[in-house]
């Protein structure tokens, strides 16, 4: 494939793929009554129990009134809770239930079977190359975005 040729397909692969993995994802966690959203809530929590839920929202990029829906369906189900700051009554922080981390066991296995699915036939070393390209992708759109917001700052400052 030559450098052209990859430029007219590369974001409509990768839109396409993102939407696959989206929907083959959403359907594997219906398994356990979660959806993707859902799912993602938790593992980041997991990753980082007492966060504030406004930190949580912006590493989803998630609207705070969505989030907050999500999390009331979570908190109801008794696998999240909330708990007041210690020095800012406004600010929620998130911690697990108990009962959440047998389910979170299980979706670290639906994790590893929906990666195992999508890299059938990859061999491990190309799996590790391209995950090690994706972020490198992911880093030069990060750089370019950072820039492009950088400059409309500097245009909304001196007109």
């Amino acid at each position: 494939m030559t450098r052209a040729s990859a430029d007219v397909n590369f974001l409509f692969t990768l839109g396409e793929l993102q939407r696959l993995m989206r929907a083959y994802a959403d359907k594997e966690a219906a398994r356990f009554g979660m959806t993707r959203a859902q799912w993602a809530v938790l593992a980041k929590v997991e990753r980082n129990e007492g966060m504030k839920q406004s930190e949580l929202a912006e590493q989803l990029e998630m609207q705070p009134i969505t989030l907050t829906r999500l999390i009331d369906k979570i908190a109801d189900a008794g696998l999240i809770e909330r708990r007041g700051d210690e020095t800012d009554r406004r600010v929620n922080r998130l911690y697990l239930r108990k009962a959440a981390r047998p389910l979170l066991a299980k979706l670290a296995v639906l994790r590893g079977e929906i990666t195992e699915t999508a890299l059938d036939g990859i061999s491990p070393a190309d799996a590790e190359r391209l995950t090690a390209q994706l972020e490198a992708i992911k880093e030069n759109v990060r750089n370019a975005l950072q820039s492009l917001c950088d400059e409309q700052r500097k245009e909304q400052r001196y007109g």
